[in-house]
């Protein structure tokens, strides 16, 4: 198969693949079909704009064929004012039921962040799961001796992070670090893919937004993630991939409460350059 084929009897001409195209690899003109440049091969990212927007489904691509493109439901569609709430409900979730998340559900999460916009439709994250109560607390507790040393060593940035606090809270047998959540979701990467910090971090905001169809909650742990990208010990005990680094954690479990009302936040800072 060609990068990609059209069906003659149902194209309708009408060059949408072409436009949304966005590197550029299929030429059209008025009255022919679209095709492949002489580069596409080497220029197309695979990201399936071209099969997705297709309103006859006359386009399939070879790697992003028409059959694995689930059709979009409208009657799914989400309102503004659904929308709205959704977002505006998100809360970091602190305090956990002491509930197993089940594998399935953690699996459907990370199958969902990986629809998240990456550059270059890169696709870079790679995910450690972490869900044994042992081990989350072993490396609790590295993360407390990295806090340790950073009261030590970098005092100023203790002061900021308040972190002689935490350490003394942690050390009442309080979990600060991570909550006693049931699971933590590492986003990892090849060091010198450049893409990769921001591919991580949006693919977990997707994340942290679909858990909440699963009756999930989630908390972004900031503590565990400076240690897993700063401290030797705890580089060591996460035991990632040669080469790769952390680029972001989080908490997953079932929320012991439930909100009832929407907080208000700071008016946005706006410089607007409009017509």
């Amino acid at each position: 198969m060609n990068l990609f084929e059209v069906n003659e009897q149902t194209c309708a001409q009408d060059g949408i693949c072409a436009k949304v195209c966005p590197v550029g690899v299929i030429a059209f003109q008025k009255g022919t079909f679209p095709r492949p440049v002489a580069d596409a091969e080497e220029l197309c990212v695979r990201c399936g704009h071209c099969v997705a927007v297709c309103p006859t489904g006359s386009l399939s691509h070879r790697v992003v064929s028409l059959e694995r493109c689930t059709p979009i439901k409208s009657e799914l569609k989400i309102s503004a004012e659904a929308c709205e709430q959704f977002l505006r409900s998100r809360r970091s979730i602190r305090v956990y039921k002491k509930r197993i998340v089940p594998r399935d559900d953690l699996q459907r999460l990370i199958e969902l962040a990986r629809y998240a916009p990456s550059g270059h439709n890169s696709q870079g994250a790679k995910w450690l799961v972490l869900g044994n109560r042992e081990e989350l607390q072993r490396l609790a507790g590295i993360v407390a001796d990295w806090m340790r040393w950073v009261i030590v060593n970098v005092p100023e940035l203790a002061v900021f992070m308040h972190l002689k606090r935490t350490v003394q809270r942690w050390e009442g047998g309080e979990d600060v670090i991570l909550r006693n959540a049931p699971a933590v979701i590492i986003a990892h990467a090849a060091k010198e893919d450049r893409l990769a910090p921001s591919t991580c971090t949006i693919a977990l905001s997707y994340l942290e937004l679909a858990a909440t169809g699963l009756g999930l909650g989630t908390c972004w742990a900031g503590y565990f993630n400076m240690a897993a990208t700063t401290f030797p010990p705890m580089m060591a005990a996460l035991g990632l991939p040669e080469g790769h680094q952390a680029l972001g954690s989080m908490m997953v479990g079932y929320p012991a409460f439930i909100y009832q009302r929407l907080p208000s936040r700071k008016k946005p800072d706006i410089t607007w350059r409009l017509p």
